[in-house]
């Protein structure tokens, strides 16, 4: 397909300008100080107004996502977002705040994020949440950085440099580590895709600030001891920090506090229904036990008397992490969601995730290599082992994607050689799965009848295969007239 670029035609109009206010005769140079103007006109695409409708619409339609079609990755990129969240965000009461508005004229926007913060105490067990950090990756920092300060305001951050990661974490929790000044080391797993206790006994001193888990982890795996683990960390001093990204996993059924946990994040788009394409705007809130409140970015959210007000009076709090106090629209959207869901419909939303993955995986396990044959949590990791003639986990994906899919997950976990991470939600029918389940099963049928028609995918897309190291180190990103 040509980009508008391309399509241009010198002299075409889409519209007449209205002639300008200002005495003609004065001319732009009249108007506007010489510095600022160009040397020679922009190239700018010209086309009549219907070929640029036509352009933009047929690039719509070339567009995936979850409103047209079903997602393997699931909330690993975004789950189904219920339409109501966006009617709420759009209302003008909220869309047109601003944030140096006087408070008593915010007291709306206030409330909520009052009452948003009361209801993920609520669900996951702690005193306190921020909602500040915009993204999860810095929820993270956020909550390192809270650690780092408990540790300091005890006289111990020169001590404590070393923060423990097992290897099923995600990637961004060892770079999270290190932007807060920890050294990230290393737990491997056990056969079972778990902790080792006994790794982890080993590796716990005095010199370790925390351990940073994913639970359940990035193989869809509950850390069935994970109590133990928390009373051994704890017994020398350390904090647990939980990587809140599966959440949804545990909506209802199980909260982190409760656990152990000393501090966590979540990510809104992944548990709580708000829009994450494209990088954001997010919301990745971080919540802490009692001992750690005072360690929260200011300013909070207070109440009294019922009146609402942000408090920035903290004086061990580790700062802002974001301007004004995060990304507001987010935050209504997710208590649009929690609100409608209720306390039971959020539970049954993270029970039938639950089922679902472990559907799929009952389905598909017996013609796809299952490394953890385990009850699994709201997703699951297959891998290439049993496909015949040489075809890969990229393959598949490839496939995939011809036959109308988005592809799942691959090569990650990388304690997987070869993974495939499928993670359906809770929002998919079971017409919907099984239609899944026939794709992948006719994906092995002609890997082993014509693996090449495989390897050659994809045949039915714009852009055929490409060589994916060059496509990485040498991206194409914006046009570029020819010379």
């Amino acid at each position: 397909m040509k980009t508008v670029f391309e399509k241009s035609v010198e002299g075409k109009r889409g519209v007449e300008l209205p002639k300008p206010a200002a005495d003609e005769s004065i001319g732009v140079e009249g108007l506007v100080p010489k510095e600022f103007l160009r040397e020679k006109p922009a190239e700018l695409p010209e086309l009549s107004e219907i070929e640029v409708v036509r352009h933009y619409t047929g690039l719509s339609r070339r567009n995936y996502g979850v409103d047209n079609g079903f997602y393997p990755l699931g909330s690993c990129t975004m789950k189904y977002n219920p339409k109501v969240n966006e009617e709420m965000a759009k209302l003008p009461g909220f869309a047109q705040l601003h944030p140096l508005q006087p408070e008593i004229t915010t007291q709306g926007a206030l409330k909520l994020m009052f009452e948003l913060e009361k209801m993920l105490c609520e669900i996951c067990g702690f005193e306190r949440f921020s909602l500040q950090p915009p993204a999860g990756a810095c929820g993270e920092f956020t909550g390192i950085r809270i650690v780092r300060a408990y540790h300091e305001s005890r006289g111990e951050g020169a001590k404590r440099r070393k923060i423990l990661i097992p290897d099923s974490s995600h990637g961004t929790n060892p770079a999270s580590v290190t932007q807060c000044g920890f050294i990230a080391e290393e737990i491997k797993s056990n056969a079972e895709g778990m902790i080792d206790l006994s790794v982890l006994k080993e590796k716990m001193s005095e010199e370790v600030a925390g351990i940073m888990i994913t639970n359940p982890n990035t193989l869809g795996l509950f850390e069935k001891d994970i109590v133990k683990i928390c009373e051994i960390v704890h017994e020398k001093g350390g904090l647990v920090y939980m990587d809140g990204a599966n959440m949804n996993a545990l909506l209802g059924i199980c909260r982190p506090g409760e656990l152990g946990f000393d501090v966590m994040h979540l990510n809104l788009h992944k548990s709580f229904s708000t829009p994450h394409g494209g990088g954001g705007p997010g919301c990745g809130p971080v919540g802490v036990k009692k001992h750690l409140v005072e360690f929260l970015p200011t300013p909070m959210v207070e109440e009294k008397n019922g009146v609402h007000h942000l408090n920035h009076n903290l004086p061990k709090s580790i700062g802002k992490v974001k301007s004004f106090y995060g990304n507001f629209g987010m935050m209504v959207r997710a208590y649009t969601y929690i609100r409608a869901l209720g306390a039971k419909g959020m539970r049954r939303a993270g029970e039938t995730a639950v089922l679902n993955a472990n559907y799929l995986k009952e389905k598909l396990k017996h013609e796809y290599n299952l490394p953890h044959d385990r009850i699994c949590m709201h997703e699951f990791v297959l891998n290439d082992e049993k496909l015949p003639n040489g075809v890969t986990t990229s393959d598949v994906a490839k496939m995939l994607l011809d036959m109308g899919y988005h592809a799942p997950t691959i090569y990650f976990p990388l304690i997987v050689h070869g993974a495939i991470m499928i993670e359906p939600t809770e929002t998919e029918s079971r017409e919907t799965l099984d239609e899944f389940v026939e794709a992948m099963l006719q994906i092995k049928r002609d890997a082993q009848e014509k693996p090449d028609f495989v390897k050659s995918a994809p045949h039915n897309l714009p852009v055929k295969k490409l060589d994916a190291v060059r496509a990485a180190k040498e991206p194409v990103l914006r046009w570029r007239k020819q010379a």
